[in-house]
């Protein structure tokens, strides 16, 4: 295979004396640093490994955000997948149970079996995609360790009752209606 300089000879893109004049430069290049010890700085050089060391930076920078999404979206189907094999009726939903969401009140109606299990804490709402689920309370912790904004609602028993509360002999019901 020819050198460069020879494939432009053949293309007309230099003239023999610029390529004898280039190689005569290089010696001469050659020659000063080998009695000076010094190397010269090869600015191209310099220049097209900076480009690659941005270029490969920049490579591992989308690399990261790939694999963050891929991992979102590997959690998200986790999620999704124990909220379908998990969830629970709201039976027949002659009780209308009210929770927050997003600042905002809502309301699904539910069974009294399914009210008392949502007040003593053994069930939670999970909403997602827009739709409200109910799950046990061990799946909403699976749940909230993996992305606690889904899980709407976990009642949280507490038998604990403080010596100095005054209002502890006037216990609330669960089942109050307003």
């Amino acid at each position: 295979m020819a050198s460069l300089q020879e494939q432009f000879l053949k293309a007309g893109l230099v003239d023999k004396s610029k390529v004898k004049q280039t190689s005569h430069d290089k010696n001469n290049q050659k020659k000063v640093e080998r009695r000076t010890g010094t190397q010269s700085v090869d600015e191209a050089r310099l220049a097209a490994l900076e480009t690659q060391r941005k270029n490969a930076e920049r490579s591992r920078e989308l690399n990261a955000q790939r694999d963050a999404a891929a991992t979102h979206k590997a959690i998200m189907a986790q999620i999704t997948q124990m909220v379908q094999q998990n969830r629970q009726s709201k039976g027949a939903g002659d009780i209308a149970y009210n929770f927050t969401r997003d600042n905002k009140i809502e309301r699904i109606y539910v069974s009294a079996t399914v009210q008392a299990h949502l007040a003593a804490g053994r069930l939670a709402i999970v909403c997602l995609g827009g739709t409200t689920e109910l799950v046990p309370s061990i799946i909403a912790d699976k749940i909230a360790e993996r992305d606690a904004s889904l899980v709407v609602r976990v009642n949280k028993t507490s038998t604990e009752i403080d010596a100095d509360d005054p209002y502890a002999a006037f216990q609330i019901p669960d089942d109050l209606m307003w």
